[in-house]
């Protein structure tokens, strides 16, 4: 019988284009859940997002200002908080990305009048205020619910920098930072969970050799301590993530590794990044909209090596970590398509069809896979950038088919992963081999039992027969296409429906529709 591995592996081959665009198909498919089996929990963090100073993800996207006619709380606004909450944003990566490593924070404290405009030269060549800085950032994140994940300057900073930083959001009283702080409107410190020791230095972020970041990566892991008495010791204990892979290569992630291995008492680190975009080749150039079925299956090949590549990293790992003690954080995926035509090219603004709902999906499953070692995740972006939840303008918003698979995953935070076994099925689509279904269980910590299903295949729907369960009743997104998009003149073409199994001697059977993404709970 076909795995799902094996099915994954199959994904990323081509095959000679032949005359039918689809030429394999599966009736059917049985999804044993094996329950007595449970491995580990699947991180919450994994549900992460991510938001740059680019484009209008932040000003426009999240800030509008204290004075906007769009309702929002101290310059937030409000629509986007709450539909943020529905989702419970784990965390949030800020403030890059590129950007990042061209921050200094003290622009972006104190009076807003006062603060530093700079050019943002990463992305737009556009005039970057600082209105939103330290304070709006952590109000945002308290505002939704979600833990601050912040990424200090490596390439253009310094450790010293990069310390009072941390110290200036985290002393609690006596210190001159921390008097600035409330001086500044926030007297209590805030917690720092996840602290990014930079972010593709490789590339943007220096252009740095492996060996060089890790000599960076140390001071900085080194310096960059955390002061909130809530945050000292054991699980609360602010986790250090550093730079790994580098675009095929693992120069990084082995430096970092073995460098870990050895350290001494004065730093330490708590995991390693990989970022994995789904283009379908290099530059982006897939449409986010109109696309058809060759761009469809490119699409869905790239993204399913997200799988060999945290596979690969995991190898690396493992020969310095066999424990496991170090997670890998995949702080940056999601498709990168082709710029919204008329748009900056410098704001990587894209549309969001059902295809991107299905590509979250099938990412989801594979962190799920890996929950051993991928412990957080950050879909590139947050709102109105790449893959983003949510697009805006001025006073519209609207939800993406990505948001609603956020929502139906839900139930997947902190649940413990159910293996299963199923026959992928194969599907020759323009010219690749794909598998046609995907499937992912798991049970939450009221011991319900859950299971995420995709079909892959654009044109025919499939039956799935869960044995065991009696009943399976949850929710499905679908469309009449898979290049179909919700817009601010139709926000709800791609929605979430109701979805439910039958009962019959086998288990229960879900009939699957085509282009679709499922979650439901199951019992017997």
């Amino acid at each position: 019988m076909k795995t799902f591995k094996n099915a994954l592996l199959a994904a990323a081959a081509t095959c000679a284009v032949l005359a039918s665009p689809v030429l394999a198909k599966q009736a059917a498919t049985t999804v044993a859940i094996d329950a007595a089996q449970p491995g580990p929990v699947i991180d919450r963090n994994v549900f992460g997002q991510f938001a740059e100073h680019l484009g209008t993800g932040i000003y426009g996207g999240v800030w509008v200002g204290k004075d906007s006619p769009i309702p929002n709380v101290r310059g937030i606004r409000s629509d986007v908080v709450a539909a943020l909450k529905a989702i419970k944003v784990p965390n949030v990566r800020w403030p890059g990305g590129c950007f990042a490593d061209e921050y200094h924070w003290r622009d972006g404290i104190g009076p807003a009048e006062k603060r530093r405009v700079q050019i943002n030269s990463n992305w737009g060549g556009v005039p970057e205020s600082n209105a939103f800085g330290t304070h709006e950032f952590m109000d945002f994140a308290e505002q939704i619910g979600a833990d601050p994940y912040v990424s200090v300057n490596i390439g253009s900073g310094t450790a010293a920098e990069a310390a009072q930083w941390i110290e200036y959001m985290t002393a609690e009283k006596d210190t001159t930072l921390a008097q600035e702080r409330a001086a500044n409107g926030h007297p209590a410190p805030w917690k720092v969970p996840l602290l990014g020791l930079g972010n593709e230095n490789w590339g943007c972020g220096g252009a740095m050799s492996a060996g060089h970041y890790v000599e960076e990566m140390k001071r900085f892991a080194n310096f960059t301590r955390n002061y909130n008495p809530a945050q000292r010791d054991g699980e609360a204990r602010m986790k250090r993530l550093a730079v790994g892979w580098d675009s095929d290569k693992l120069d990084y992630t082995e430096e970092v590794a073995k460098a870990w291995k050895d350290h001494v008492y004065s730093w330490d680190i708590d995991g390693i990044s990989l970022h994995k975009y789904t283009t379908g080749g290099w530059p982006p150039h897939l449409p986010g909209s109109g696309f058809g079925t060759e761009d469809y299956a490119a699409s869905i090949a790239d993204t399913l090596t997200m799988d060999t590549l945290i596979t690969k990293q995991s190898a690396v790992m493992d020969k310095y970590d066999p424990a496991k003690k170090l997670m890998i954080a995949v702080d940056e995926w999601g498709a990168w398509l082709a710029p919204t035509p008329g748009s900056n090219p410098g704001f990587l603004q894209q549309q969001n069809s059902l295809r991107d709902g299905i590509l979250a999906a099938l990412n989801i499953n594979i962190f799920a896979r890996h929950a051993d070692r991928v412990k957080v995740a950050n879909i590139a972006q947050m709102i109105n950038v790449l893959q983003a939840m949510i697009l805006t303008d001025g006073g519209k918003m609207v939800l993406t088919p990505t948001y609603h698979v956020f929502r139906m995953y839900v139930p997947f935070q902190d649940a413990t992963f159910l293996p299963v076994r199923f026959t992928a099925g194969e599907l020759m689509l323009a010219g690749k081999t794909l598998p046609q279904v995907d499937a992912m269980a798991a049970r939450d910590k009221a011991g319900q039992v859950w299971v995420a299903l995709v079909n892959v295949d654009p044109d025919a729907g499939t039956s799935v027969t869960l044995p065991g369960y009696r009943s399976a009743a949850g929710e499905v997104l679908t469309a009449p296409r898979v290049d179909s998009i919700n817009t601010f003149a139709a926000p709800d073409a791609v929605k979430p429906a109701p979805i439910a199994g039958k009962a019959g001697g086998a288990g229960v059977t879900i009939a699957l529709p085509p282009r679709a993404v499922a979650v439901v709970k199951v019992s017997n």
